[in-house]
């Protein structure tokens, strides 16, 4: 089979089927999401805390993203790979965010690229422009943008319109922009379902939920959430596995073993003197 297409997202989109979307920083995650079904893994910046170890996921380097896009993209062929564009890695220049974007494209094998934008964020909507028109497909991102946190100040629900969250009208109206210069989908992260619903029903591509209610049109995750290997729970996402627990039985198993010599045994050695110890 060959990767998932826009114009497949958009022929599930147009027939009201939902879309699922998970992130993957790894081959191997990679490749069991991509067999499990999935239409798009995004190999999001969210790789700063939940896999480099950082404290958050303004800190993740370009080389860094595109080391592990190009892993995901190694490992998957059915889904949609997008690579997430980190912080600093566009908007500073138009040049400069044309020339990393198309790295992620060109060296690491991605699809489409996810940037952020923030309430009428022109100077994201003018690079979302010209990538399309270079060719490069591009995933829109607003509502909670994470790498304007220091700016926002804290993970605020957006949408509700008080001194923390900007109005559902603002959002709204940066969503058909970032149609109009040319995304073929868009995540909605952590706004009010309000806010989801009046969205999906003001642009004609496929919006990505994360936090963002029942009635857009997909939803993604983040994988280590889903697994259940972070660190806390969000009301946002779902655990569907307790992969610590399974981990952590699994090493303490592996120690136990080699302190007590039981691993390895005889199988597990090349020409054993004795096969039966």
């Amino acid at each position: 089979m060959s990767r998932m297409t826009i114009p497949d997202i958009h022929e599930k989109y147009e027939h009201g089927e939902k879309l699922a979307m998970l992130t993957a920083y790894d081959a191997p995650i990679a490749r069991q999401v991509d067999n499990s079904g999935v239409d798009m893994i995004l190999v999001g910046d969210s790789a700063g805390d939940n896999h480099l170890g950082y404290d958050d996921t303004l800190q993740i380097t370009l080389e860094e993203a595109l080391s592990n896009t190009a892993a995901v993209d190694r490992a998957a062929e059915n889904a949609m790979v997008i690579g997430d564009l980190p912080f600093l890695s566009y908007g500073s220049s138009m040049e400069e965010s044309v020339k990393n974007a198309g790295r992620f494209i060109k060296e690491a094998g991605a699809d489409a690229v996810k940037l952020e934008t923030p309430p009428h964020g022109t100077t994201s909507i003018e690079i979302i422009d010209r990538l399309t028109e270079l060719g490069m497909p591009v995933q829109g991102h607003i509502g909670l943008t994470p790498q304007r946190m220091n700016q926002i100040g804290g993970g605020y629900v957006q949408g509700r319109g008080d001194e923390n969250s900007t109005t559902v009208e603002a959002l709204i109206d940066t969503a058909e922009q970032i149609e109009e210069a040319g995304a073929f989908s868009l995540v909605l992260e952590a706004v009010t379902e309000e806010t989801g619903k009046r969205i999906a029903e003001a642009v004609d591509i496929p919006t990505i939920g994360i936090g963002a209610g029942r009635y857009v049109d997909g939803q993604v995750l983040v994988i280590t959430d889903a697994l259940g290997l972070s660190k806390e729970s969000y009301r946002l996402s779902k655990q569907y596995a307790d992969l610590n627990s399974i981990i952590s039985d699994a090493v303490e198993s592996y120690v136990d073993e080699v302190q007590n010599g039981v691993f390895p045994a005889a199988e597990n050695a090349f020409d054993p003197i004795d096969k039966d110890k």
